[in-house]
């Protein structure tokens, strides 16, 4: 009476055909699914389309999203190519929905969006794209709510949408009745109150509430880093809030340099003078503490409802970097919400809304019906 789980399958190996063939073997049967993700790591990336050929011809799947990343998140497993450099990586997701409950695309969304108001993307885009940001704010006006990230930013063609393509946007686009949950979970926290920028120009502040730019860093910082800017690399960044949200909500951008003489500072954005601005550090108890509340905020608005299916990006800043052990974040995952078929990658930014994020894990949940509960709507068996 209800719908079956999403399978998942992974591996690693020296030869793209064996790894696929294993992932493959590993799946068992498929019970009629008609959606497949499919992930790669970069050392794969110049047989993304041969495996995918081989996948669809294989299991009979005409529809599949995914593409290259620079990490792959699975349950119980995690995979970067930089960890380990014994061949590639690939994970395998596949699973069935309502024909018309989905729709693939790359590039342009169509009418879907029109006729399925209020849907949920699961997106990939492509880093290179320097108009990649106008696209989200796009397709997120036409669609809904996005959840996705930015994947490998090097090499052959990155995205998979029904075949390999580059640039933009692509991934599929959920309708509202399948109930999909999303969150955000930051991975850095403010190190001071939130300033106002009064000087600016092409991605550099050089006033914050009316004095220097570097002066104010210097403030919030404290004395001892202050001292040694050396010593902020890749620990201090910037953060831009995100006006109007309801929760403390922030996007976190790359400290790119400082100008000592001149008192500035250079950010992987460009602010306007009036924009709202802070700064913020990597912290790896705040950033466990914090996807603890989005688990557990998850865990409260599902219920008694199963997880059919999970998707999650996170920061390729994350992962072994910020917690210490391969496969952390997948393991609390499933400490907060019990095991479930996941997918996801590490990317070079993570998109939730309409917007993009450095340093956040993001998660979609598809949820099945309760135990007992008739798919329409029926008393309880």
């Amino acid at each position: 009476m209800t719908s079956p789980p999403f399978v998942v399958a992974h591996g690693r190996g020296e030869h793209w055909g064996l790894t696929a063939k294993g992932c493959l073997d590993r799946l068992g049967p498929l019970a009629g699914a008609n959606l497949g993700f499919l992930y790669v790591t970069e050392t794969f990336a110049p047989h993304l389309s041969s495996i995918l050929t081989f996948l669809r011809e294989t299991t009979r799947i005409g529809h599949w999203v995914g593409g290259i990343a620079p990490g792959i998140c699975v349950a119980g497993a995690e995979y970067r190519d930089d960890y380990d450099r014994k061949g590639g990586a690939l994970a395998v997701m596949v699973g069935h929905l309502p024909p018309d409950s989905f729709h693939v695309f790359g590039g342009d969304a169509g009418e879907w969006p029109i006729r399925h108001p209020d849907c949920v993307g699961l997106v990939h885009g492509d880093p290179r794209d320097p108009g990649v940001a106008d696209s989200l704010a796009g397709l997120a006006c036409e669609a809904g709510f996005l959840v996705g990230g930015l994947l490998s930013a090097g090499g052959p063609p990155a995205q998979l949408a029904d075949r390999v393509l580059a640039g933009g946007l692509s991934g599929v686009l959920l309708d509202v009745s399948l109930g999909v949950l999303t969150g955000l979970s930051q991975g850095c926290s403010p190190v001071g109150p939130v300033h106002t920028v009064t000087e600016a120009w092409d991605g550099v502040v050089m006033q914050l509430d009316g004095q220097p730019a570097l002066e104010v860093l210097k403030q919030d910082v404290g004395e001892l880093l202050a001292r040694d800017l050396r010593r902020i690399s890749g620990y201090i960044h910037v953060a831009l809030p995100v006006p109007g949200s309801d929760c403390p909500d922030y996007q976190v951008r790359t400290l790119m340099g400082v100008d000592p003489g001149h008192g500035w500072l250079a950010i992987g954005d460009q602010p306007g003078v009036g924009d709202p601005l802070m700064f913020v550090r990597r912290d790896s108890n705040a950033a466990q503490a914090d996807l603890r509340r989005m688990l557990g905020d998850l865990k409260d608005r599902l219920g008694d409802r199963p997880i059919r299916a999970g998707f999650y990006v996170s920061c390729i800043g994350r992962g072994r970097h910020m917690f210490g052990d391969d496969g952390a974040e997948a393991a609390l995952l499933a400490e907060v919400l019990g095991d479930f078929p996941l997918i996801g990658v590490f990317a070079n930014g993570e998109i939730s809304r309409d917007r993009l994020y450095g340093f956040t894990g993001v998660l979609a949940l598809l949820p099945g019906q309760p135990c007992g509960v008739p798919k329409s709507g029926g008393v309880p068996t």
